[in-house]
């Protein structure tokens, strides 16, 4: 029986690989995991990520307690509902294998995702929440180039606990999982051109330094090398350095829309990553309103690559 969300020219793709790709692939497709993780917006961690943040770190504006029954703010969650797993769980790289592949898509990215909140029963800081996750939907690319690579898009539904509202938040991340690298590939091209809009409306410039890495690394409970051992960034993955996580700057991009409107009630998230951003080049989030309520937004660095786009929906 073939699942839904796995087109049938997936699975000829798939047959055309050798044997131990297709049997693990196929056995991980027909009984896709699902993991349901609880957590509490408590002040505690709030706060770490709070003075984690340029935005909300008192530097530009007056620092801001989080209080209790306040809204939790937009995306925060990424820093919350992380795998508890013993290290000897974790595979080679450090990440965990809850929504993941099996062998030997053994690297993993974070290439985007999209958040829809339900803003008329918003999670509130103290609140204690479940957040359900499946995979919904996988796609093998790259085959016929001889690199291939699993697009395993997970779906997350966040519940206050003891409500029968419905989510608060659904959210979807799109992660890609690859082969270990051999050293040909890790001769990294250039970056990708991006065309991003040449008017802004608003923007805000910080600095991912290896110290934000690690303060955000710490609050997701992500032992990602990439992210936080510049040799193995440098000699396994190919990088000239650390890169900042996929999340940190989908939730800056949401940070400076807020930090811009204070006031904004958004709806709909949508970002895509389109370049790795480097550790230590300053960064600046731009956006411009495409009308009274919907805004496009995209990440810069110091060197033109442009390393996430996105948009928002506010209502």
């Amino acid at each position: 029986m073939i699942p839904r969300y796995l087109p049938r020219t997936v699975l000829a793709h798939i047959s055309r690989r050798q044997s131990y790709h297709s049997e693990a692939l196929d056995k991980w497709i027909n009984n896709p995991p699902s993991v349901t993780l609880t957590d509490s917006f408590h002040y505690e961690p709030l706060s770490d990520l709070y003075i984690t943040l340029p935005t909300r770190d008192g530097t530009r504006k007056p620092y801001v307690e989080p209080q209790v029954g306040q809204p939790v703010p937009y995306g925060s969650q990424l820093a919350f509902f992380h795998a508890r797993k013993p290290e000897h769980l974790l595979r080679a790289d450090g990440t965990d294998e809850d929504i993941s592949p099996p062998a030997p898509f053994l690297r993993r990215m974070w290439a985007g995702g999209k958040m829809t909140w339900n803003n008329d029963n918003p999670m509130l800081v103290g609140s204690k929440v479940r957040g359900r996750s499946s995979v919904g939907d996988v796609k093998l690319k790259g085959v016929e180039k001889g690199k291939p690579m699993v697009f395993v898009t997970q779906r997350i539904e966040y519940e206050i606990d003891g409500t029968t509202k419905g989510p608060s938040l659904v959210e979807e991340r799109a992660h890609v999982y690859f082969e270990v690298k051999d050293e040909e590939e890790k001769k990294k091209p250039g970056p990708k051109p991006v065309q991003v809009p040449s008017s802004v409306d608003f923007s805000f410039t910080y600095l991912p330094s290896v110290v934000t890495l690690f303060r955000f690394s710490a609050l997701m409970f992500n032992a990602h090398h990439i992210h936080l051992d510049k040799e193995y960034s440098v000699k396994k993955e190919g990088y000239e350095e650390r890169l900042v996580h996929g999340p940190l700057t989908a939730l800056m991009l949401l940070e400076t829309a807020a930090f811009n409107k204070p006031d904004i009630h958004i709806k709909t998230f949508e970002y895509r990553a389109t370049n790795p951003l480097i550790a230590g080049r300053q960064t600046t989030i731009n956006g411009v309103w495409t009308d009274k309520n919907k805004a496009q937004l995209w990440c810069i660095d110091e060197k033109g690559v442009v390393g996430m786009t996105g948009s928002i929906t506010a209502e």
